[in-house]
């Protein structure tokens, strides 16, 4: 274990452990004998220990009341200027701001005639760092950093993507199915190759039947119509190959296909290209009304494609030769596991419940380029040399992970690491590439059950850099090969410091010790820090601080409002939940009044977060940010509000992330019966006085718990919920219940609308009628079903011109509103 690594740990088992272990019990599973659980951590503080008193009317109004947060922070060029985007206040626009690490505070606008300047996050440098290039509006720019000359490449309406720097010196980059290159001293601009989906043409065709060959056997002026075109083609062709100042011919790849992406090699060799067969992503009748549109009429909204509509989908990659203008299709073949019936147990259970028996079938499975919901980078990767390149791969059923190298001299595939899960693949932690000097992988995997950090030689066995029971993520490489810098939460499931891990020691060195939720970037000198750091009570702001251990962030930001500093918000305690069905525990933030322990047991809430793979007991600001002001304004009222990482939540490693698989709703409701119990017992709450709300995710856990466990709560609000999985979107809910065609039987156990008969506590549905993730359709049917099932302790609210994330403050008052009238109603 690295030096560092063990005291960390040392630290957490004296200061977090707690002395002796419990087992706890209910009605819905078996006691499971839990290890010692860790501490209740305690959030930091409000700015303001008292206030004034918190009302819907304030906490659901426009959230620039609160301050106009920095946002998608980066260094400038010369490592000492930092630029952020603001929300421009009473407007939608984004300015871009600029201050400086040595100055700080909250800088200036940078002004729009600067933009083309000074907008460049996501810029690209060459070998030895002298230049830089960036894309602003579609238009590509270079910059000599030594001089600080700005050259603009390109203006033109055809937007171009990808720059890249080449070994040459000179600037490649993407414009439609070609690339082009600049050479950066002479302004040259070449096209390297291009490719279409079509046959290469011929000068002529073979006759096609007895006429044709008999017109060639009869008609002279025929046969030399033919002799002509033959002859300005094969001298096209010769002129094409001896002369080099002509742009080369096209690749020809099958046609009624499209590119998914486009990779060039750095030395301008070799280009890979994933395609896929040019076919919508969705029908004619996937379309939703929208009753509030512009000119009074009803408008007919395009949607996407429900799972139960899914199509399986395969790429092609294939490998183009740029010198010997051939080409090759890369065969999935040598990937281990490529025509693994991996669903047939699945398959076999299903048709068993209908009666029938399954084969097993080993057709090759369908196969194509990861796509990582976390990330922009690129899932085919070229050494800088150009010697070796890296694809990352995905079986469309979820249950493989490959990265393969490309044997360019055979063209074909090399698998260097499987990663195989019973679940499914996780869609976060996919980062990989290469080392700059060496040809080494490094990635991250979630085979130990963390997402951890590994490096590996070609053809050798990965070696583990972290390892622990934490996750890893956002990788940055120095350009020395020196440091890896990773986000963890090592010291706790929620508080995520900055680290490094040292390639040559394995060292791995905390650099940053803030508490609560932080985010970096490393400074283009690779000297310096740019953090964003929150807490639970006090929104981000920006830090700067040298990259190296001890050293102490300076704060630069200060963009939170004083009419928010000035509420007395509730610092929630993170707690671990003793778990009945898992070894490690439920860990809930629980907001509790100063005097909770004095007097009648309390009411309490439970909000259910959503997203399912989302993680909000964490020690940071959160996404659910009016959430928190409602819990805080509820605690003023004297009510204990609970908030729960459920298993499927995300941050604590793969196990909890999968047990949901096939089987939503489950799991998730018995963690709610351990939290119920958890109130009771340590919160001085009325286990008869409890309700509980969410919305998407946790509308559905919301409808689940109602219909499969009705007393455990009094009441519910389901807000922008799901009912039946089979009408949401494929890319997630095929990874957690493969696709209805396949599993009937994980829909029916997973869907509230098979369990509706079970209602007996009021409950209220609020739907956004123009929802384009979770269908307004969900409603109309559940509603549906419980009017067929006679229930009336339920009320519907409808938004007419919301979607899943409301937008006007006053749907939001209306929203939060009839939940904080609910629980009045119910629990008083």
């Amino acid at each position: 274990m690295h030096k560092t690594t063990k005291r960390y740990l040392v630290l957490l088992m004296c200061a977090g452990l707690s002395a002796c272990s419990t087992t706890s019990q209910t009605s819905s599973g078996p006691a499971v004998q839990n290890k010692p659980l860790p501490q209740p951590v305690q959030a930091e503080a409000a700015l303001a220990a008292q206030g004034d008193k918190i009302s819907l009317e304030q906490i659901m109004a426009d959230p620039d009341w609160m301050g106009r947060f920095p946002q998608d922070p980066f260094w400038g060029l010369d490592s000492q200027s930092i630029r952020y985007a603001r929300k421009r206040e009473g407007s939608p626009v984004m300015d871009l701001w600029q201050t400086s690490a040595q100055q700080g505070g909250n800088g200036a606008v940078l002004p729009l005639g600067e933009r083309h300047l000074t907008d460049n996050g996501k810029r690209i440098f060459n070998a030895d760092a002298s230049k830089a290039a960036w894309l602003f509006e579609g238009n590509l720019f270079v910059k000599d950093l030594s001089s600080g000359k700005v050259t603009q490449l390109t203006r033109s309406s055809e937007r171009v993507s990808r720059p890249m720097f080449m070994n040459n010196g000179s600037l490649a980059y993407q414009a439609g199915n070609a690339l082009l290159a600049i050479d950066l001293s002479s302004g040259l601009t070449r096209q390297l190759a291009s490719w279409k989906f079509a046959d290469k043409p011929k000068a002529v065709e073979a006759p096609k039947d007895y006429l044709a060959k008999k017109q060639l056997e009869l008609i002279q002026y025929v046969n030399k119509e033919r002799a002509d075109r033959q002859a300005k083609f094969d001298h096209k062709q010769a002129l094409m190959a001896e002369n080099a100042s002509l742009t080369p011919e096209p690749f020809y790849l099958p046609a009624n296909y499209r590119t998914v992406e486009a990779s060039l090699s750095p030395d301008g060799k070799g280009l890979v290209l994933a395609i896929e067969k040019d076919e919508p992503g969705r029908d004619d009748n996937d379309i939703m009304p929208n009753y509030i549109g512009e000119d009074g009429r009803i408008k007919s909204e395009t949607v996407r494609r429900m799972v139960v509509d899914a199509k399986p989908r395969t790429q092609e990659l294939w490998l183009l030769d740029l010198n010997k203008g051939t080409q090759v299709a890369l065969s999935y073949q040598t990937l281990p596991g490529y025509n693994d019936d991996v669903l047939a147990e699945v398959k076999a259970e299903n048709a068993k419940a209908k009666g029938e028996k399954y084969e097993t079938n080993r057709l090759p499975r369908d196969i194509g380029l990861i796509t990582d919901w976390y990330w922009s980078e690129s899932a085919i990767k070229w050494h800088s040399s150009g010697n070796q390149v890296a694809v990352m791969l995905k079986a469309w059923d979820n249950k493989d992970r490959w990265i393969a190298t490309v044997d360019l001299a055979k063209g074909k595939l090399v698998n260097q690491h499987r990663l195989h899960d019973k679940a499914w693949v996780n869609y976060r932690f996919n980062s990989f590439g290469w080392l700059n000097h060496s040809e080494t992988l490094y990635f991250l995997s979630e085979q130990s059950g963390y997402a951890q950090l590994y490096r590996q030689e070609l053809g050798g066995k990965e070696l583990a850099l972290t390892y622990g029971d934490y996750e890893v993520d956002k990788l940055t490489l120095t350009r020395d090969d020196k440091f890896i810098y990773f986000r963890a939460n090592i010291k706790h499931p929620g508080i995520y410091e900055i680290y490094r891990v040292n390639l040559q020691s394995g060292d791995i060195e905390a650099l940053t010790d803030m508490g609560g939720d932080n985010e970096y970037v490393l400074s283009p000198d690779e000297q310096k820090l740019l953090l964003t750091h929150s807490q639970v009570t006090r929104p981000p702001e920006l830090y700067v601080q040298e990259a190296q251990i001890a050293a102490k962030p300076v704060k630069l930001t200060d963009t939170v409002s004083a009419a928010f500093k000035a509420m007395p918000w509730v610092a929630p305690k993170v707690v671990p939940v003793p778990s009945s069905h898992s070894q490690l525990p439920v860990y809930a933030k629980v907001y509790l009044p100063e005097d909770y322990q004095q007097g009648q047991k309390r009411k309490a809430v439970i909000f259910n977060h959503g997203a399912g793979y989302l993680q909000n007991s964490h020690l940071g600001w959160s996404g659910y940010f009016r959430e928190f002001m409602f819990h805080s304004m509820l605690v003023q009222q004297g009510y204990v509000v609970m908030d729960m990482d459920y298993r499927a939540s995300a941050g604590y490693g793969r196990d909890w992330r999968t047990a949901i698989y096939r089987q939503m709703g489950t799991p998730e409701i018995q963690d709610l019966q351990d939290g119920v119990n958890w109130l009771g017992a340590n919160a001085n709450v009325d286990t008869k006085r409890i309700c509980t709300y969410g919305g998407s995710y946790g509308g559905f856990m919301t409808f689940m718990a109602l219909f499969t466990n009705p007393e455990l709560f009094q009441c519910g609000a389901a807000l922008r919920p799901v009912t039946d999985w089979a009408y949401y979107n494929t890319p997630y809910t095929a990874n957690i219940l493969n696709t209805p065609q396949v599993d009937d039987l994980a829909y029916k156990r997973s869907s509230p609308i098979y369990y509706a008969e079970g209602l007996n506590k009021p409950l209220l549905i609020n739907a956004p009628m123009v929802d384009n993730n979770v269908f307004f359709v969900d409603v109309v049917r559940l509603v549906q079903r419980l009017i067929e099932l006679e229930k009336t302790d339920f009320e519907t609210a409808i938004y007419p011109v919301e979607s899943h994330g409301f937008r006007q403050p006053s749907s939001w008052l209306d929203e939060y509103r009839r939940i904080y009238k609910l629980f009045e109603d119910n629990l008083n």
